[in-house]
Order: C-alpha cells, then structure tokens, then sequence
C-alpha cells in the first residue's frame, strides 16, 4: 500500500538537531528533556499506584467504576506526556461497540484512552511487560495470540463476552505497528468476536467502527513523512529509547478520526466487513495527514 502523506511534506517537517548543534544549547535540552522524563516517570508513578488497588477491587467485584478509572487515568496520562489530543468525528453510543485502528504506538493506547472508555486488544507477550503489562491488565486488555490459529476461535469468543457485557474493545486491526503514514493490510480473524457477541446477545447487529490515529506535530511544527516515526514505536526499535524520544519532545499532536459505525449484522462477512474498514481508516488517515486540526 502506498504510503500517506500530506502535500509538501515528503522532505520537510520535524527533524531532530543535527550533529553540529551548538553543544551547551543540547546539554541544556539534555537536563530538561531528563528532568522532564523524570517529572513524568514519577507523577504516573504515584497515580497508578494509588488507583491500583481501587481498580482490582472494582475488576474483581464487577462494579462500573472499571470502565471509568482507566479514562481518567489516560486523562491525566495524556497532559502528563504532552500529548495534544484532536478529535474529529463522534464516536458511537451504540453497544456492542468494536473499534477497528490503525496502530503505531503505545501512545495510540493513552490518547485513545482518554477519549472515552474502552478497553483494548493486545497480543499476548504484552502481559508479562515490565510496568506496560500491568497498566494492561488494570485497563481490562483482552490477550490474544495472534499467531495461534486453534484459539483463534476461542479468544474472538472471549471478545465477544466482553462487547455483549457492553464494553467498548478496540482491535489494532493491523497486527503490528506501522511508521504513521501508512495502513497496513488488517487481519481479520478477531472480526469473529462480532460474529460472537451476536450469539451472545441477541441483538441485531454489532457496531463496528473505523477509528484512524495521525500524529501530525511535534512542538506545533508538522512532523512530515521522516520526522512521524518519532511518534510511531515499529516492532524493530528498541522501547525504551523510543519512550525518551518521545517524552523529550514536550508537545505532540495527535488526531483521533471516527468514521461511520458499520453494522455487522449476522449475515455479514467478517472478511468483507475487515476489509471496508481497512479502506475507511486509510481514508481517515489520509485527511488527517493532509489536513490536520
């Protein structure tokens, strides 16, 4: 698939400081980039622990507050790390909700988060990371094995329990991180889960609904096709290093796009449904690219 680009931006945008930077103006960025990476370490620190055992209780005793802690804390999260959330379209009221994403970061989880509240889908290794797989855990994320074709079956029914409970999932359709200016091809076995929450609940139909993620400015100044993997986290780049970057840049834009809820019905294909949502994000991404709020 080709990639996405705003016009003029192929060689322009956000580009970090060359190597002849002027040397005590880069230590200087340096003690306020790890002041400030601190500053966020330690106020994320404190909330999470202070949320954490309210939430067990709430996840345990099945009670609503689950669903609305998290928000909150992606809420403060997102004006902790700098990350300027833009919403266009609405996303849907309706239940059983399935958001179908493109994926980059984990910061599509943060900024997404303080959207409205949701719960997400991740594969599986993601429980066992050191910090990230607790927030996970806390945040009610559905693990899944993507490469464990035998249980594909099984974990689109444990989805599926969860959008007939009537929680918001969201499926990183993709399977992957991209670089940010492109969609890649979605996979489209976990679409099952709408086919299994019409099982369970006996509704009519299953909203699923075509969410794209764009991040479009660091520090106020367009990103450009080179500078977006600042943002974006491919599988390929080292954790930790990447979450330094990103926290040193002080401000980054992102945009969350909603296009239309489409219903899935029980005589819909799941593949079909898979791939018009494919199209639809792409689309989305496309404008937000090229036309950022």
């Amino acid at each position: 698939m080709a990639l996405v680009e705003a016009p003029g931006e192929g060689t322009g945008g956000h580009r970090p400081a060359g190597p002849f930077a002027d040397a005590p103006a880069a230590s200087g960025r340096a003690v306020v980039a790890g002041l400030r990476i601190a500053a966020v370490a330690t106020i994320l620190g404190f909330m999470t622990l202070a949320l954490w055992p309210l939430q067990a209780v709430a996840i345990r005793r099945g009670w609503p507050l689950a669903r609305r802690l998290p928000h909150l804390w992606h809420r403060v999260a997102v004006r902790t790390v700098g990350l300027r959330v833009h919403v266009r379209g609405v996303p849907a009221v309706g239940r059983p909700l399935l958001m179908a994403a493109n994926h980059q970061s984990w910061a599509d989880i943060v900024a997404l988060g303080s959207v409205l509240p949701l719960s997400f889908i991740a594969k599986s290794d993601v429980r066992d990371w050191p910090g990230f797989g607790l927030l996970a855990r806390l945040q009610r994320t559905v693990f899944v094995e993507r490469e464990a074709r035998g249980r594909t079956g099984a974990q689109a029914d444990e989805i599926g329990e969860r959008l007939t409970a009537g929680d918001a999932m969201v499926l990183f359709a993709e399977g992957t991180t991209s670089d940010g200016n492109r969609v890649l091809p979605f996979k489209t076995a976990l679409f099952g889960a709408a086919q299994a929450s019409l099982r369970r609940s006996g509704v009519e139909a299953v909203l699923v609904q075509p969410v794209s993620i764009a991040y479009t400015r660091a520090n106020g100044i367009a990103m450009g096709r080179f500078g977006r993997p600042l943002a974006a986290w491919p599988g390929d780049v080292t954790l930790l290093p990447h979450l330094a970057s990103f926290l040193r840049e002080g401000a980054v834009d992102v945009e969350i796009a909603f296009g239309e809820p489409i219903r899935f019905e029980p005589s819909s294909d799941r593949k079909a449904v898979a791939r018009r949502c494919e199209r639809e994000v792409a689309t989305l991404l496309a404008r937000s690219l090229a036309q950022p709020l």
